[in-house]
């Protein structure tokens, strides 16, 4: 008989209590066993499941009271966005809600209008423009920026949002930092990554380069489109992340199209953008110090 043959079927597909667990025919002490994960007071889930942040989120909520919301981060995954989401859990709660801090938990008390929260992946969370403001105002500049390009590539969030999301909470503690992501964000990013790598070389004291670039050849035919791209100097910019691995032969092809056309390429890593910035902006300023041919 198979494993999952031995454990109750309807304990399988998410959270459940152990009251839930003895319903199922499942007594309190086989939980402390290897099959199960302890997730709060009474809480727990069939490891299968472990690696999903929802069902660890569901338990919280379970816990929450009426009208709180998950917010910052936390809301920014629930949204699709490509965060870390429990660390920690970041929740919202009402003004006056009598609820103490929790562990792996990090609980804000402020006012939640129902325009401000909705459902997010079957969980209550901040609404996308004050998820994205609010986490900005939060993080330094460039990890940000980071959160901001990744909502409006998703078309999740317009810029024109934001920006009044700003103009209407002047006061708002942090507010200057989301004025600062409303200069540099970039729709046009297509992963953390590239945001970085941009922001690293705008923070070095670079120009600013073009994002996702098409470049045509002299017949007019699309021959590549850099992540960025400084079009005087004819320099694109490329970061290579597990995609480009997993596309070797047809990034080579791409490349190499590029090249013949006229278009300078460098490319960084994931080390050279975090842990050797200076390096990275030393090797662009020196290209765009060249006469390109």
């Amino acid at each position: 008989m198979g494993r999952n043959a031995r454990l109750p079927v309807r304990l399988l597909s998410g959270v459940f209590t152990v009251e839930e667990a003895r319903r199922a025919g499942l007594p309190r002490w086989s939980l402390e066993g290897s099959s199960w994960v302890r997730l709060g007071p009474s809480q727990y889930l069939w490891k299968g499941l472990s690696g999903d942040p929802i069902h660890r989120l569901t338990a919280v909520h379970r816990r929450l009271p009426v009208g709180a919301a998950f917010s910052g981060r936390t809301a920014a995954w629930l949204h699709g966005l490509e965060v870390a989401s429990c660390d920690p859990i970041e929740v919202t709660v009402p003004t006056a809600a009598g609820v103490s801090n929790r562990s792996g938990c990090l609980i804000r008390r402020s006012a939640l209008a129902k325009r401000d929260v909705v459902n997010a992946r079957g969980l209550p969370a901040t609404e996308i423009v004050r998820t994205v403001a609010e986490t900005c105002a939060r993080l330094d500049l460039i990890e940000a920026i980071v959160v901001a390009d990744a909502a409006l590539h998703s078309r999740r969030l317009r810029i024109e949002q934001l920006a009044s999301w700003v103009q209407a909470h002047a006061g708002f503690r942090g507010v200057r930092r989301v004025r600062e992501v409303l200069d540099h964000a970039e729709p046009a990013s297509e992963s953390p990554m590239e945001s970085r790598l941009r922001l690293v070389l705008v923070s070095g004291g670079l120009p600013r380069p073009k994002a996702q670039v098409t470049i045509r050849d002299r017949w007019g035919r699309a021959i590549g489109r850099p992540d960025l791209y400084y079009e005087d100097q004819r320099l694109g910019i490329e970061y290579d992340g597990i995609t480009h691995r997993d596309a070797l032969v047809e990034d080579n092809r791409r490349q190499n199209r590029l090249l013949n056309a006229g278009v300078r390429l460098l490319r960084f890593t994931a080390g050279d953008v975090l842990r050797n910035p200076e390096k990275v902006v030393s090797d662009v300023r020196s290209m765009l110090s060249r006469t390109p041919p």
